[in-house]
């Protein structure tokens, strides 16, 4: 399996989610071994993908050098994580990635625009030799080792609407496509005006958002019964892109979130759990077939 990026550049506008202001992002491809680099084109300063650079997972996945930031990048890269793209050029004039609908079928539609085009190297892969685990109270996250790639996750929320969901996704993009890129990201009314009131969540609404008061849902309708725990696991996809490839093995969470994750891919490189493995090697069948 080779090295990919994507045939050609595309653009999209969209409203920042906690700013509310245009972004125009721009997706270009790179050479192999490049990686994946975001860039602010309004101040000139490039962020390569990587947990050393993190600022913020308070609201959403926070990117920064030298004072210079770019958030909610956690839908984008789930995205990007889920067509197996290595090398990437990702290009905003403000501080944030476009939260556009508030899933990440927008991008997936990006991504399909500029096609995918294999490069001569080989495609790196991560994979865990050995569980690792971040754990705060109930909540936890974990990476076990696997032949496969998949995600389990459970929320308990207690709300009417959301209450104790479960999901396990068995990786692949056309699984991606199908069952996780369209469910939304949610949150609370009163928690909206809270971060009216401070500022953020300007460019929040029912267009990019489930919203939901103490008994209900504002918006239409759901796309999916579970839509929120859905959600949850696009949000870890993204997070995990941190690492720098994609990974072989279990993602495990129970009310995990930004942080938690971000913890976890620090985790990772601290204990050196995991090999990098190229696929001239046994399994590279099952694992390229969830890339085609």
């Amino acid at each position: 399996m080779k090295q990919r990026t994507i045939k050609r550049a595309v653009e999209a506008i969209g409203i920042g989610l906690h700013k509310g202001v245009a972004v125009k992002l721009r997706l270009e491809p790179m050479a192999e071994n490049s990686g994946i680099v975001f860039y602010r084109s309004d101040k000139g300063v490039s962020i390569p993908l990587s947990p050393d650079y993190v600022v913020d997972t308070k609201m959403a996945t926070v990117i920064g050098k030298e004072g210079v930031v770019i958030s909610t990048i956690e839908h984008l890269m789930s995205a990007v994580y889920a067509f197996g793209i290595d090398n990437l050029r990702i290009i905003v004039d403000n501080d944030e990635v476009p939260i556009m609908d508030g899933s990440a079928v927008s991008f997936v539609m990006m991504i399909e625009e500029a096609g995918i085009k294999e490069l001569e190297a080989p495609k790196k892969f991560i994979k865990i030799t050995k569980e690792v685990e971040i754990r705060d109270g109930e909540k936890y996250v974990k990476l076990k080792p696997d032949e496969k790639i998949s995600f389990d996750f459970e929320i308990n929320f207690d709300h009417p609407v959301i209450g104790n969901q479960k999901y396990k996704f068995n990786f692949s993009t056309k699984n991606y496509i199908e069952e996780i890129a369209r469910a939304r990201t949610f949150g609370f009314l009163k928690e909206v005006q809270y971060l009216r009131s401070i500022g953020l969540a300007l460019g929040g609404s029912l267009e990019n958002a489930i919203v939901l008061d103490d008994k209900k849902i504002l918006n239409d309708s759901l796309r999916f019964e579970d839509e929120f725990v859905r959600h949850k696991i696009l949000d870890a996809i993204g997070d995990m892109s941190l690492i720098g490839a994609n990974f072989i093995g279990c993602y495990e969470a129970k009310a995990s979130g930004h942080h938690l994750n971000h913890l976890l891919t620090k985790k990772l490189a601290q204990e050196k759990a995991f090999e990098i493995v190229t696929f001239e090697q046994k399994g590279e069948k099952a694992v390229a077939k969830a890339f085609s």
